[in-house]
């Protein structure tokens, strides 16, 4: 058996201000460091072989956060372009609230919602898992089935794919599937990956 623990980046600043942020290279806001450290807490006790973030530094640096708070011995992350956020094209560094203004709440809300609709110059979901499941399952999942622990801090969108392929979800279940920033989701998995037990720590 090994465990697999996921969660997304603390809250960042263009969170905290309301922008789309997809593939912009924002940090941490004070509240995102502090919910690092606490999901920090929330893993004590779990031992990992291997530690991935995606290519931004809000992942980057809630993983170090969390690693260090947890009092876990000292690892190399591996980070990958791969695990980055869903990439918001012309969207990006835009309010969310003038956007829908200018676009129509419904343009918005089939931008950020449906799976296979991208905004201009951007990702779909579907677009997001393209990259991500093959890399899952090229360099995380053959650790897992040899027993390995793993624990990757990435983005709402990145882990949505990867929810949505662990737990065999329908694209409209993943959708409406909340991801809490640094909230960690264990998953316990026997070597073919098959799930037994997934939880919120």
């Amino acid at each position: 058996m090994s465990h697999l623990i996921i969660f997304r980046h603390g809250q960042s600043v263009w969170n905290l201000e309301n922008k789309f942020t997809g593939w912009v290279d924002v940090a941490l806001s004070e509240k995102g460091n502090q919910e690092a450290l606490a999901a920090g807490e929330k893993i004590k006790g779990f031992h990992f072989d291997y530690a991935y973030a995606s290519d931004l530094k809000r992942a980057q640096n809630t993983l170090q956060l969390a690693l260090n708070a947890s009092g876990h011995a000292p690892i190399t992350p591996i980070y990958n372009q791969a695990l980055n956020e869903r990439m918001y094209g012309d969207l990006q560094g835009l309010n969310k609230e003038d956007t829908a203004k200018k676009y129509g709440d419904e343009q918005v809300k089939i931008w950020r919602r449906s799976f296979d609709v991208a905004p201009p110059n951007g990702e779909s979901l579907k677009d997001t898992a393209a990259r991500v499941i093959p890399y899952f399952e090229n360099e995380i999942a053959p650790k897992l089935k040899d027993g390995k622990n793993v624990v990757i801090a990435a983005h709402g969108n990145s882990l949505r794919a990867l929810i949505m392929y662990l737990e065999k979800m329908t694209p409209a279940q993943i959708l409406e599937f909340e991801i809490g920033t640094a909230q960690p989701r264990l998953y316990e998995l026997d070597n073919q990956l098959n799930i037994i037990t997934a939880r919120n720590l």
